[in-house]
C-alpha cells in the first residue's frame, strides 16, 4: 500500500481535551515574549485568550495568542516575522478579513494558534470579554467546561464542528455581557 493510501486510510486523530496544566501561562509568557521581539513594532497588545488562559478550565492543549494591530498595514507587516518564528500564515480567518491566522507546530502538532486582529474589530472585544467572564465566575467556566465535554463526545474528532457546536453557549454569555435581559447564565448542567 503507498505512503499516501495508508495515511489517508488512518483513523482521524481524537478531539483531545486536557486538564488544565498550570504551565500554560508559563508557555504564554515565553511566546508573547518572542511575539513581541518580532511584531511590537507593529502590535497593540498581545493577550493570553481561549480556554488555556482561563485558569482550572480544560481544553485542548494548544495555547491561543490574540494579537491586535491598527491598520492592515500593520497586520502585513507581521507576516514575515511571525514566519521567521516558525508560524505557518494562514491568510484572513473564515469570512473576516480583518481577522488573519497563524499556527505554529512543533513535532507534527499543533502548539500555538494566533489570531491577529485589525481594530477595531468586534471579535477581539468578544474574544477577551468572553475570557474575562469565564475568569471571573467559576459556576460559569464550570458551565463552559460541561458544554466542551458535551459537544466533544458528541461531535468526535472534528475540530470544525466542535467550535461551531460551542457557538450557541459563547453566544449566549456575549449577550449577557452585553446586558441583553432575555439571557441567563448557562449553568454546569447545560439549563438555562
Amino acid at each position: 500500500m503507498s505512503e499516501s493510501l495508508e495515511r489517508d486510510a488512518a483513523p482521524p486523530r481524537a478531539l483531545i481535551l486536557a486538564a488544565y496544566d498550570l504551565e500554560w501561562p508559563t508557555r504564554f509568557a515565553l511566546e508573547r515574549t518572542r511575539l513581541l521581539d518580532a511584531v511590537a513594532a507593529h502590535a497593540l497588545a498581545i493577550e493570553h485568550v481561549g480556554s488555556t488562559a482561563v485558569p482550572g478550565l480544560i481544553g485542548k492543549p494548544v495555547l491561543d495568542i490574540a494579537i491586535a494591530v491598527a491598520d492592515e498595514r500593520a497586520a502585513d507587516a507581521c507576516v514575515t516575522p511571525m514566519q521567521r518564528l516558525g508560524y505557518e500564515y494562514r491568510g484572513p480567518y473564515g469570512d473576516d478579513p480583518r481577522r488573519r491566522y497563524y499556527v505554529l507546530a512543533a513535532d507534527g502538532q499543533r502548539t500555538v494558534h494566533v489570531h491577529l486582529y485589525i481594530l477595531p474589530a468586534r471579535a477581539w472585544d468578544e474574544k477577551l470579554a468572553f475570557r474575562d467572564a469565564l475568569r471571573a465566575d467559576a459556576a460559569l467556566a464550570a458551565a463552559y467546561a460541561a458544554e466542551k465535554r458535551r459537544v466533544a463526545d458528541a461531535v468526535a474528532w472534528d475540530k470544525s464542528a466542535y467550535s461551531d457546536a460551542k457557538g450557541p453557549f459563547i453566544a449566549s454569555v456575549l449577550r449577557r455581557i452585553a446586558g441583553d435581559p432575555d439571557t441567563t447564565a448557562p449553568t454546569p448542567d447545560g439549563a438555562r
